[in-house]
């Protein structure tokens, strides 16, 4: 297996440099109508990303020893050549867009990934506010490594869809050219991804190519401005609670919930999921 570039590690200096000339252009251009940068929002961002870092690499061991278990019992081996690592990066995005999808219609999945939503902002520190439960996420590659793909060959074209998905947290860019807004996703398109408008939302959950949402019909231009959160927001800047507030709703209903199947649907269906209400017992009269 050949030596991959940590794609992550290596781009730490162009995110820094980028956060800079974007909080300097907000403040020598500012928008009225945009988000912009809050100080504790910023800096929870931050602190969130760091947590990830450590978090991620408790998960990988795991992660990794059941990856290679399956590695080593399918009998298919997909070389890393430089034409077929463009194939692997495609094949990644696609399950990244089913995972991505999975995170927001599944309750239990989407306490992991509300944590990225839940800042008010739309910056570049956004994109850096990561999840700590990352844990929920392998099982939609297991795909991918039973068709051969190394391992290694995975965290590689993992590592670059998320250095894509830097630059599109931000309103400094309006729209690219319209071949580019067709394929690619874009700050435009993420917006509407961040956003908690009703007919913006669970749209546009593409990594690198947003094509996937036109083909599964997911996809909405975006329109009007966006705002940015939750549809009910969080309001902390301890990242403790930022990671773990949806778990702890969850807790809370299982253990209000009446039966078994209602502990399932606040598991496993839409975070705005709640049982029918017990139907009103009719009095009867003597």
């Amino acid at each position: 297996m050949p030596n991959l570039p940590d794609v992550v590690l290596w781009s730490i200096p162009a995110f820094v440099l980028l956060t800079v000339v974007e909080m300097i252009s907000v403040r020598l251009h500012p928008d009225e109508e945009a988000a912009g940068y809050e100080t504790k929002d910023a800096a929870t961002s931050l602190g969130m990303g760091l947590g990830s870092l450590f978090f991620d690499f408790l998960w990988k061991i795991p992660i990794v020893a059941i990856y290679t278990a399956i590695y080593e019992l399918t009998p298919l081996r997909v070389p890393v050549l430089l034409w077929t690592v463009p194939l692997m990066l495609l094949a990644q995005d696609f399950f990244y867009y089913w995972s991505h999808r999975g995170h927001h219609v599944v309750r239990i999945l989407w306490a992991c990934h509300v944590v990225h939503h839940s800042s008010r902002m739309f910056n570049l520190t956004t994109a850096l506010r990561q999840p700590w439960t990352s844990l929920t996420v392998w099982p939609f590659y297991v795909p991918l490594i039973a068709c051969g793909v190394h391992p290694a060959a995975l965290a590689f074209c993992s590592s670059a869809n998320l250095v894509y998905q830097f630059w599109i947290h931000t309103e400094r860019i309006d729209k690219m050219p319209r071949w580019f807004e067709f394929v690619f996703n874009t700050p435009s398109h993420h917006r509407v991804h961040h956003a908690s408008q009703g007919g913006y939302l669970d749209r546009n959950f593409g990594g690198i190519l947003i094509v996937w949402d036109r083909l599964f019909r997911s996809f909405v231009a975006e329109t009007e401005r966006p705002v940015f959160g939750l549809t009910k927001n969080i309001d902390t800047y301890n990242p403790v609670k930022v990671a773990t507030h949806e778990y702890v709703s969850i807790a809370k209903d299982l253990r209000k919930a009446r039966t078994w199947r209602d502990r399932a649907g606040h598991l496993f269906r839409g975070p705005g999921w709640q049982p029918a209400p017990e139907p009103a017992r009719e009095s009867v009269s003597a």
